[in-house]
């Protein structure tokens, strides 16, 4: 079985709006010495929601509306380790009438290309029933300015 070679290249720093500096821990780090892949996925998870809930978006405990993950991915270029300072990038690829697709790059620090490229789709949704809302006017006009 070969490696795919049909990836397409990732972004480098200067494709995302925000940056959100992420210290390694000693756990994140597998018995191959890196950081192990699951935990960029909590890397996603910590800049985007930390993004929202300091721009003043994101109510953890009682916000109405809330998002769900419906789809993620990743792509690794390079590895990272403990102890390292890495630069979570976050854009908006795509902002629908009640989803967003966040891209995330991570970067070692100060580097210009990423280690590794991921994003995921939240829906939007009533904190109550589940079911889907319209992405609020204000994350709207504040996601916008995260879009590519």
């Amino acid at each position: 079985m070969s490696a795919r070679t049909d990836r397409s290249p990732l972004k480098p720093r200067s494709a995302y709006r925000v940056f959100r500096p992420i210290v390694t821990r000693w756990s994140d780090n597998d018995v191959y010495g890196h950081v192990n892949n699951v935990v960029y996925y909590g890397w996603f998870d910590t800049a985007v929601n930390a993004h929202l809930i300091e721009a003043g978006l994101l109510d953890i405990e009682h916000g109405t509306v809330i998002g769900l993950v419906v789809e993620t991915g990743c792509q690794y270029a390079a590895a990272l380790a403990f102890p390292q300072t890495v630069e979570a990038g976050i854009r908006v690829a795509r902002l629908g009438n009640s989803s967003v697709r966040y891209e995330v790059g991570i970067f070692a620090e100060g580097e210009q290309e990423p280690a590794a490229e991921g994003f995921f789709v939240h829906v939007y949704v009533d904190r109550e029933t589940r079911r889907p809302v319209n992405v609020p006017d204000d994350w709207r006009a504040a996601l916008s300015a995260l879009a590519e």
